[in-house]
């Protein structure tokens, strides 16, 4: 074993192991364990170093303290080092409702704390649903994303006529007579309920969204409004809004903050898609034969304090 001086730091001897015939007072680095080991005249004595964390993966950024990495597409999040790292999953926005339909529900949204080992983790982005083109049924569920095992599920999609609305991460909105679909505890809220009416005079409700339930439907001229959506602590951008309702004849409603789309006019498919990457519902589409609107994608980001 050496020991040299280079400028103003010691440099030790590394090896993987224990070094033989040592002599009391031998002192190296062990590079298997990360730790700094002495010989006592008995035996090798260590103290341990731990490796901060650090990442690779998606869009680098940093901001204040913190690194961040945000994923828009799946992909791999490498992990060396250990550490707490903080993260943000937003599945992918519901589609919108047919012909006088319901908006669709906000991607489930989670966030918190893992603790993290030196390991390549698997980042799932959800698509968003797409936007009902029949009369039947819901606009389609949207994908959903995780990482670190945990996953959440997709916004569900705005029910097309007379219909309930799907469940979901948050739920999609329903039409006339019908109940909105349930969100997913934890992860959103429920999408709003139908004003009982059906034929020429229907309209439908908003999808929910993380931050609050879809509105019911108002009245037979007035498309429900999506549900706010919400934002990342320590973050100002809002995701996981839901979606506007559509009316037969009159006004669509507006969708939630945090990307959800605004419901289509009476009449006419000029509602709005969910924002992508931001999980937002799909707004539904206006009465007389008109489709809804598809659903945005989902977005993970992880951030960790920088060294």
């Amino acid at each position: 074993m050496s020991t040299s001086l280079n400028g103003d730091r010691i440099l030790l001897s590394t090896s993987s192991s224990n070094p033989s015939s040592p002599a009391t007072g031998d002192m190296y680095f062990n590079t298997t364990d990360v730790e700094l080991r002495v010989y006592n005249g008995t035996a090798w004595a260590g103290v341990a170093f731990s490796i901060p964390v650090s990442a690779s993966g998606g869009s680098t950024s940093t901001s204040g303290d913190y690194t961040y990495h945000t994923f828009t597409s799946s992909g791999t999040l490498s992990v060396s080092g250990a550490g707490d790292i903080e993260y943000l999953i937003v599945a992918g926005g519901g589609g919108g409702g047919y012909n006088a339909g319901a908006g669709g529900g906000g991607g489930g949204m989670r966030y918190g704390t893992f603790a993290a080992s030196a390991a390549n983790y698997t980042v799932t982005i959800g698509g968003g649903g797409a936007g009902k083109t029949s009369d039947a049924g819901t606009g389609d569920r949207g994908g959903s994303s995780s990482i670190f095992g945990v996953s959440n599920t997709g916004g569900g999609g705005g029910a097309s006529s007379n219909r309930a609305g799907q469940s979901g991460g948050s739920g999609g909105g329903a039409a006339a007579s019908f109940s909105g679909g349930a969100g997913t505890s934890g992860q959103g809220n429920a999408g709003g309920n139908g004003n009982g009416s059906d034929g020429a005079s229907r309209s439908g409700a908003g999808g929910g969204g993380k931050g609050a339930a879809g509105q019911n439907t108002p009245s037979n001229s007035q498309g429900g409004a999506g549900g706010a959506g919400q934002a990342w602590p320590g973050n100002s951008i809002v995701y996981a809004g839901g979606a506007g309702g559509s009316p037969h004849g009159g006004s669509g409603g507006a969708g939630g903050s945090g990307g959800g789309g605004n419901g289509s006019a009476g009449g006419t498919s000029n509602g709005g898609n969910g924002s992508a990457n931001k999980g937002g519902g799909g707004g539904a589409g206006g009465g007389y034969g008109n489709a809804g609107k598809n659903g945005g994608s989902g977005i993970v980001i992880v951030r960790y304090e920088t060294v």
